[in-house]
């Protein structure tokens, strides 16, 4: 089974209605290879790791999270940047990448994969001014103590998260957005959470779960982007019959 470079880049951009987001990065094909694509490869982030596992695979695409092109970066092609380019183009392989969009669908994107396997139930986005919050807010199925909940995200995720306690109290509503949205702790607190998750942490924000009465999770931002680009990835194996192969490649961020 095979699917044009075209068609499939259709079938993305309206299923993550990529259009619509104004982000920091070009969603949809950064790296041109071949029209016919019958192996897929999905990753978090487009590193030359990932690009040589690809490789072995016979990949004829490769789909991220994290791409290229991000704005303030350098736009001259030299070191890492030349390194990764040339492989890909030596072996014509297209470079897919959806960020925000990938981020925010409502059932393949990072944020609801997360819930479903934290057990977390969504009502709303996090975001209150956005129709399309990237994080979101919810419950869990049953309250759980700070602790509690860091142990099972350390089982479901593999990675130890570091946990700020906001005080004494349990946690039952819980905002999350995975990545780098530890600045959205001041919109989770105006939604009277319990607890905040995110993948990382800053200084300012210690203090702020500290001094505001809610939990504060970092799990990691590689460990907590790792599910919407796979399910991604499986959703296209499952409606055009191609290969699919997701590649961990293992980031202690």
């Amino acid at each position: 089974m095979a699917i044009s470079r075209q068609s499939l880049l259709d079938f993305l951009g309206q299923t993550l209605e990529s259009q619509l987001f104004k982000d920091y990065c070009p969603n949809g094909l950064q790296v041109e290879g071949k029209d016919q694509i019958k192996t897929i490869v999905t990753g978090v982030t487009a590193s030359l790791a990932l690009i040589k596992a690809a490789i072995e695979r016979n990949a004829d695409a490769i789909i991220v999270h994290h791409g290229y092109f991000w704005k303030g970066e350098a736009p001259v092609v030299t070191g890492m940047k030349k390194r990764r380019l040339e492989l890909l183009l030596k072996h014509e392989i297209n470079l897919l990448a959806y960020h925000l969009p990938l981020d925010a669908h409502s059932e393949l994107g990072n944020n609801a994969q997360l819930a479903k396997l934290l057990n977390i139930k969504p009502e709303s986005g996090l975001e209150q001014d956005n129709p399309r919050s990237i994080g979101l807010v919810g419950c869990l199925a049953e309250p759980l103590s700070l602790g509690e909940l860091g142990e099972q995200i350390q089982l479901t995720l593999r990675r130890e998260p570091l946990l700020i306690s906001g005080g004494d109290h349990s946690i039952r509503r819980i905002a999350w957005c995975t990545g780098a949205a530890q600045g959205f702790i001041d919109q989770a607190i105006a939604h009277g959470v319990d607890a905040y998750l995110t993948g990382e942490i800053s200084e300012p924000t210690v203090h702020t779960a500290r001094e505001m009465g809610v939990h504060f999770i970092a799990a990691g931002h590689h460990a907590t982007e790792r599910y919407g680009v796979k399910a991604l990835g499986e959703h296209i194996q499952e409606q055009f019959g191609i290969k699919h192969h997701f590649i961990d490649i293992d980031n202690p961020v």
